[in-house]
């Protein structure tokens, strides 16, 4: 194996750990802020369902995105490099403002940025790329409708109920965390594994698209990591800037976000975790009531989502002008 190809598993398992360490908010933060577990706890538990995860349920996202979107001539090692420093830079700008947006979409931005840059447009898989940003675009939305009717659901049985019914909700965050974490391990993870069987494909070692067995550790192991030591910035953005977190919120945010991400998964379609889950909190604080949520952050973070696709994909057109010239 080459220095460039040793380099470029670094950079893609380096994406990864910060995939882990960006969204590590979206699976904690409810159950934290609902104190239904203690942070290195959560952490922690978060971090060895991730590392599980992938071997469970299979590589059909790590399919779509290494084989469904950049034709295979264009599926070189400096464009996915390209895109995956685009998305590392992305990730780090909005985790130093505090704002949870998605990895997804910065790499997806990243791959179309530095593969018009180099082969040009009809080196875009167009259907692959529309069943990508159909999942992208609509998750969020289902997300939103989910938490918004099992929190209705959840308020209507819980009706007349007791205080000391929190503690029930706090201790089925326990399960339903798992679960969560379970989902996004298996959709998030096999991101990496897809763009890294790219680079090997680019580079001659695979002649067809087939995730080996060391990059699906290697990638799992690297996204257990980031989520083991967790954002703490963007945390308290989804803990408590839309609304006072309360058990019941926990709960039904974590059982409906795991099954969105989850089937996405299973039916091969990328969703950003990250959308899913604060689209959920935003249909349970909604339930209650819409003057419950601040709309204002919520709208910042609308605005964060808008932007990645478009800003990822310049830093990797401008980033691909430079690697190709280290890689060729």
């Amino acid at each position: 194996m080459s220095l460039l190809l040793i380099v470029f598993i670094a950079t893609a398992l380096a994406f990864d750990f910060l995939n882990g360490f960006h969204n590590s908010a979206n699976i904690v933060a409810t159950m934290i802020s609902s104190r239904a577990m203690r942070p290195r706890q959560a952490m922690l538990l978060s971090a060895v369902a991730h590392f599980v995860a992938p071997f469970l349920f299979g590589t059909a996202v790590a399919t779509t995105i290494g084989d469904a979107v950049v034709q295979p001539y264009a599926s070189t090692v400096a464009v996915v490099m390209a895109a995956l420093l685009a998305a590392i830079i992305w990730n780090l700008t909005t985790w130093f403002l505090g704002i949870p947006s998605s990895s997804s979409h910065a790499l997806v931005g990243g791959l179309v940025g530095a593969t018009i840059v180099g082969y040009g447009v009809d080196a875009i898989q167009l259907y692959g790329l529309l069943k990508i940003f159909a999942a992208l675009l609509l998750s969020p939305l289902v997300g939103l409708v989910c938490g918004y009717v099992l929190m209705k659901l959840v308020l209507f049985l819980a009706r007349g109920a007791s205080p000391r019914i929190n503690l029930l909700f706090k201790r089925a965050q326990i399960f339903t965390a798992l679960a969560l974490a379970l989902s996004h391990g298996t959709n998030d993870a096999q991101k990496t594994m897809g763009v890294i069987t790219m680079g090997l494909m680019g580079a001659g070692v695979l002649t067809r698209f087939r995730v080996p067995l060391w990059v699906i550790a290697a990638s799992a192991g690297a996204i257990s990591l980031g989520m083991s030591m967790g954002s703490w910035r963007i945390i308290r953005t989804l803990g408590g800037k839309f609304y006072r977190i309360r058990p019941v919120h926990g709960f039904t945010s974590q059982i409906a976000s795991a099954a969105v991400i989850l089937g996405a998964a299973l039916l091969g379609g990328p969703v950003s975790t990250t959308q899913v889950v604060s689209s959920a909190i935003l249909g349970i604080g909604s339930a209650e009531r819409l003057s419950k949520v601040r709309w204002r952050v919520a709208s910042q973070i609308l605005t964060a989502w808008v932007l990645t696709i478009p800003a990822s994909g310049l830093l990797a057109a401008l980033a691909y002008l430079i690697v190709r010239h280290v890689v060729v």
